[in-house]
């Protein structure tokens, strides 16, 4: 999150509750060879031979919308040249020598990679910490940049149609402005999901073009593994990674068919370029997990380092952020949003909660209050469906605000609500204290060493020991060799 959490006023109830809940599989692509740097302006597109160009205005215009969407760009220039000289030769192959894609890294720990028509391909620092070497991280780009050359933006037309309806129900229940809202962006790449034959073709194109390039074909299978075992660890500690593993489920059928295909093509014996260790020290340092620019969860706890502010949300709630908002979700249907607004210094809270930015709020609920030395205002709002408590806080200028959503009221879910606001208070070097920031960090294996051994220099976080398998591609009981790297999750 930046200095402003989201810079628009969203007229919505919450959209944590009904966008989760119309949440399609998302189809992914990603890469070029321009390299998107923050403050970036997206190059003009000369795009992939067989992009519509109404596709390619559409790339233009969601552009900054997934930027924001996904938490901004992350910058690391040795990982930027190493996807950028991939991109470079899975386009040669693709026989798309002449066409630009431009490539983002995303600043997010999902395992995600996707891209928009038009040549715009984005890959998240998630999906690099989990791939091992560059054959892998070259069949993600190569399966994505199938997508574009196989023209199925072209073919998904109406699934895109779908967004514009999605838009009109979001409106009319929430009285919303979807334009700017990072969730609903979201929501709109995954309604444009490619179809599972898509997805099948993509991969074989895929194998096809990595392979051609020099890599080992082979690596799309491998890394298909990988990401089924990433997938199941995700789940059982509800990290909400989605994105490419909940849109390209790795199934035994759909690994076996990537295994196959690649020895159909390249025969059984030839494995191309790995380049392992030169991908490994791309990597290192890497950042992982939540990015302290964007603020950290730490429990129930979010704490924003930069803006100076914490809060804590109930028990059952599980927390998750992005650069425009952090939203909480309870598994008995409720929800929290949490953003910011830019509001008129002049003009008072209790003004600003009646100016019109939330559906069905009744205005006679409208109270102003103080807590830890914050001004405060708060209200009730209805809709047909939804029952909404919200607040407003000023803190050094800047309007924050809570958005808790539920079926319909109750003291525990007033309770909740209330103790979550009035937590909203000032950081100070406790609550600092308490951010871990993580990263990707080498270590050599040494004569006599294990893999649990070296899993013991992970950070002290949970499920570490199995992480490090996953990460490394190792099952309990493989062998490490000595000399080789492994990478490891520790603070910087």
């Amino acid at each position: 999150m930046t200095a402003q959490l989201g810079k628009s006023v969203l007229r919505i109830g919450v959209l944590a509750v009904s966008l989760l809940a119309l949440s399609a599989c998302t189809s992914l692509m990603g890469s070029s060879i321009n390299v998107a740097r923050t403050g970036d302006n997206p190059a003009p597109a000369v795009v992939p031979e067989g992009t519509d160009p109404d596709d390619a205005v559409l790339g233009l215009r969601e552009h900054p919308r997934i930027i924001a969407a996904y938490g901004g760009v992350y910058e690391d220039r040795q990982a930027e040249i190493m996807v950028a000289r991939i991109v470079g030769r899975l386009l040669a192959a693709a026989n798309q020598p002449n066409a630009k894609f431009q490539v983002t890294i995303l600043d997010t720990s999902e395992v995600n990679a996707f891209a928009l028509p038009g040549g715009y391909i984005y890959v998240t620092r998630g999906i690099l910490a989990l791939a091992s070497d560059t054959s892998e991280l070259a069949a993600v780009l190569a399966h994505e940049i199938a997508h574009v050359t196989l023209r199925h933006a072209r073919a998904r037309t109406d699934r895109t149609r779908q967004t514009q309806i999605v838009d009109r129900v979001i409106t009319g229940i929430f009285g919303g402005d979807t334009s700017s809202d990072a969730t609903a962006n979201r929501t709109r790449e995954q309604l444009a999901a490619f179809s599972q034959n898509q997805e099948l073709e993509a991969d074989k194109e895929g194998i096809k073009f990595a392979g051609k390039a020099g890599y080992d074909p082979q690596a799309a299978a491998r890394f298909l593994g990988v990401m089924s075992r990433f997938a199941a660890f995700s789940a059982g500690a509800s990290s909400g990674n989605d994105g490419f593993l909940s849109s390209h489920p790795s199934t035994p059928a759909r690994i076996e068919t990537a295994l196959s295909t690649a020895r159909g093509m390249f025969g059984s014996t030839e494995i191309g370029e790995t380049d392992r260790d030169a991908y490994l020290a791309a990597i290192s340092g890497l950042s992982f997990g939540d990015s302290p620019a964007q603020g950290s969860i730490v429990g129930q706890r979010f704490i924003h380092p930069a803006n100076k502010f914490t809060f804590t949300v109930p028990q059952g709630y599980t927390l998750q952020t992005s650069q425009s908002a952090v939203v909480g979700v309870a598994g008995d249907g409720e929800a929290v949003r949490f953003d910011s607004a830019q509001v008129q210094p002049n003009m008072s809270l209790t003004d600003y909660l009646k100016s019109g930015w939330i559906a069905g709020l009744k205005a006679d609920t409208v109270t102003a209050q103080s807590f830890n030395g914050l001004d405060m205002a708060s209200g009730l709002a209805q809709t047909d469906q939804w029952f909404f408590r919200v607040a407003v806080i000023r803190l050094d200028g800047d309007v924050y605000r809570f958005i808790f959503a539920a079926k319909s009221d109750s003291p525990r879910f007033r309770q909740g609500a209330e103790a979550t606001i009035e937590s909203f208070r000032r950081t100070n070097a406790s609550d600092l204290s308490q951010i871990r920031q993580l990263s990707i960090r080498l270590v050599t294996a040494r004569p006599g060493d294990t893999a649990d051994r070296l899993a013991q220099q992970m950070a002290n976080i949970s499920g570490a020991r199995d992480l490090f398998y996953i990460l490394n591609d190792l099952y309990p009981g493989d062998p490490v060799v000595a000399g080789e790297r492994y990478k490891v999750v520790a603070r910087p």
